[in-house]
């Protein structure tokens, strides 16, 4: 086993031992847990509703796919693959147990139960055997990971034969310009959002903090395929806000 002990990693634009950040990560979510979902509305416009069912829309979920929503959170893309795949299965996987708390307490999950397992854990260590599922997913998360590449070397892991990885993310505007005007909205607008709406600022200051550290749209799909995953792609959502990533193991 690697040691990491001497490494450090991002936490927003603040440098900390590799050992600290996921500890940090599960402060921000349990912290915003309550007011998650209202916020991505507000953030967004409700945008984000948009990029999932997109998502859901290049994934096309069949009936009897096992899905695996890593970071999973309250429990979005679980609700949505189920919807579209009729008798299916999903299990939501998240480091946060607040905010698994919050995704079994909507109605969907009550609706859903027989088909739906929540479990705490980690991205970089999923507790499941190989090729245990037919699709993972994981939107808005993979840039909180402490290394991403591990937890991309975990669903390669996980999934079948065949199995589906899609990962959405925020990612970077392809003109300077835009792009300028996207961080001008991110960091004076969504921290003070975050102020009013979840009583945190912080954490919403690290979310915008963390969305600008992410690779960018190549950079990331050459991690996709160091992964493992073959014909690997993606397609820019909103110019490039967004980016819905797909790779396949072959």
């Amino acid at each position: 086993m690697t040691d990491h002990s001497d490494k450090t990693t991002h936490f927003g634009y603040q440098t900390v031992p590799e050992g600290e950040k996921a500890g940090r990560v599960q402060g921000v979510f349990s912290s915003v847990a309550s007011r998650y979902d209202v916020m991505n509305d507000v953030m967004s416009g409700g945008i984000h509703r948009l990029w999932k069912d997109a998502m859901m829309d290049w994934l096309a979920p069949r009936a009897g796919q096992r899905l695996l929503d890593v970071a999973g959170g309250t429990g979005d893309i679980a609700f949505r693959f189920l919807k579209r795949a009729g008798a299916a299965h999903a299990t939501v996987l998240d480091l946060t147990e607040p905010m698994l708390t919050e995704g079994r307490a909507r109605a969907e999950a009550a609706q859903m139960g027989d088909s739906l397992d929540w479990i705490v854990g980690d991205a970089m260590a999923l507790p499941f055997d190989d090729a245990s599922f037919d699709v993972y997913t994981i939107s808005f998360g993979i840039r909180n990971v402490t290394r991403p590449q591990e937890a991309l070397a975990e669903a390669y892991r996980v999934l079948k034969p065949g199995g589906r990885l899609m990962v959405l993310e925020f990612s970077q505007l392809p003109n300077p310009a835009m792009q300028r005007a996207y961080d001008l909205y991110s960091f004076n607008v969504i921290p003070r959002m975050g102020q009013i709406i979840a009583k945190d600022r912080d954490s919403y200051q690290y979310l915008v903090e963390s969305i600008r550290n992410f690779p960018d749209q190549e950079t990331f799909l050459g991690m996709i395929r160091s992964a493992g995953f073959g014909n690997a792609k993606y397609r820019n959502l909103t110019m490039g806000v967004a980016c819905l990533h797909s790779g396949w193991k072959l």
